[in-house]
């Protein structure tokens, strides 16, 4: 988190509990960003908040912070049993649920709140015996949790705090009603603390902060621009056959030091992959039909900077907590000018600076409009030079086998063998299928 970044109220001001001001050390903090500095206050005085930031800018730490106040400010429900949580936050995808107990963890440590996950994917009776056996925080995804919910593996007449984060990507994955079917076996909105977040405060939104909420206090940071301020956007047109070139030969130039590649399809993902991998780019490759499971074991090698390139299609671009990511690609402009933001609001996180490149190709440029009217800008164009565009080694294809030590990375290996490992691959995926 830079200087710049943040303001001049200290947590130490605000009257956290010893036991949270001991996390907020732990993590690092000291001062507030823009949006915890506007939202706090108003929580811990007891209003309900819908607050609009963008991504990376702290909204996380901000609702887990007023979680644990409010939790660690009152008693109990007389008569809670275990198996009722006292606060519940929802999230929509599955990264973003994780992220958030990790953050959770580390700022409640001290707090002797009982944390619960539930996302789906992965851990299914494990996540199931934790929150059964009694949590205080649930963190978790809509499905999953209306599935314990209807098992009865936990209720929600005891919750003291609804926390919705993504809001607006709630409504676009569809989520909204089993939003809706949570928030209605809580208590009503007068008799619990509301927090709602979003990128975007859409008169969707809005509407629903009012259904569920308490007299919400609206509140928003840099409304006036959609994007990241410290991010440099850049924009090249580019014949299709010259992406890949464009793109090796950009890696080359920049040399950064970690890169999401964000890409439309599944197909494209992996042929992308396979040119990075062919031409000496260890990456990994995240779409939507990586299990769970994998997929943290792909993030982690990329945070932990074994491999510096991460291909993705759109599942990654929201919910992701990836510090220090140097350059977001566009390889694909989004078909959806909100996801343009999301995307390349991975770079210039918490006020660093990022880049954010963008390819204007002969498929996605009828895009391009859509998104700078979004964004109310238009995307600087650089010029393609000649040297740029180098020649690309055959890329390495992606199959369903373990490599061997040395042989590809992760979970992929280069094409080849004879037949009878190939029909044997075929069994394997028959008797696993």
């Amino acid at each position: 988190m830079t200087e710049q970044h943040l303001t001049e109220v200290r947590f130490s001001d605000l009257g956290f509990a010893p036991a949270i001001m001991q996390g907020i050390e732990d993590a690092g903090f000291s001062s507030c960003t823009p949006i915890q500095a506007l939202t706090l206050p108003e929580v811990m005085q007891g209003h309900d908040v819908a607050g609009q930031a963008q991504t990376g800018t702290g909204k996380t730490a901000a609702f887990l912070l007023a979680v644990f106040h409010r939790l660690l400010g009152q008693d109990p429900a007389s008569g809670r049993r275990p198996n009722q949580p006292r606060a519940l936050i929802l999230a929509p995808t599955r990264e973003l649920a994780i992220q958030i107990h990790r953050d959770a963890e580390i700022l409640g440590r001290h707090t002797g709140l009982r944390l619960g996950l539930a996302y789906g994917g992965t851990g299914y009776e494990e996540q199931r015996q934790r929150i059964g056996a009694g949590v205080d925080v649930l963190i978790g995804t809509p499905g999953r949790l209306i599935d314990y919910f209807k098992q009865r593996v936990f209720d929600l007449r005891a919750i003291e705090v609804v926390v919705l984060d993504e809001a607006d990507r709630m409504f676009d994955l569809g989520f909204i009603r089993d939003v809706r079917y949570l928030m209605r076996r809580c208590p009503p909105p007068e008799k619990r603390l509301g927090l709602l977040f979003s990128a975007t405060l859409s008169y969707r939104v809005t509407e629903l902060a009012y259904e569920h909420m308490n007299n919400p206090e609206v509140l928003k940071v840099e409304a006036d621009r959609v994007t990241a301020e410290k991010v440099r956007e850049c924009l090249y047109h580019t014949a299709n056959e010259e992406k890949i070139p464009l793109l090796i030969g950009l890696l080359g130039r920049m040399q950064p030091s970690r890169t999401i590649v964000f890409v439309n399809t599944k197909h494209v993902a992996e042929k992308v992959w396979g040119f990075l991998e062919g031409n000496g780019y260890p990456a990994a490759l995240l779409s939507g039909d990586v299990p769970q499971k994998k997929r943290q074991r792909l993030l982690k090698r990329f945070q932990d900077g074994e491999v510096a390139v991460l291909v993705a299609t759109d599942v990654a671009a929201r919910g992701l907590h990836i510090p220090g990511v140097s350059h977001v690609f566009n390889f694909d402009l989004p078909q959806d000018a909100e996801d343009y933001v999301h995307r390349i609001g991975r770079t210039a996180r918490l006020g660093a600076e990022g880049d954010a490149i963008s390819f204007a190709c002969e498929t996605y440029v009828y895009s391009l409009p859509e998104i700078e009217a979004y964004i109310g800008h238009k995307i600087p164009v650089a010029q393609v030079e000649p040297d740029m565009l180098v020649e690309v080694k055959p890329r390495v294809r992606k199959t369903w086998t373990k490599a061997r030590p040395g042989q590809g990375h992760g979970h992929h290996a280069a094409a080849g063998g004879d037949s009878r490992k190939r029909h044997r691959r075929g069994r394997s995926r028959r008797r696993t299928g």
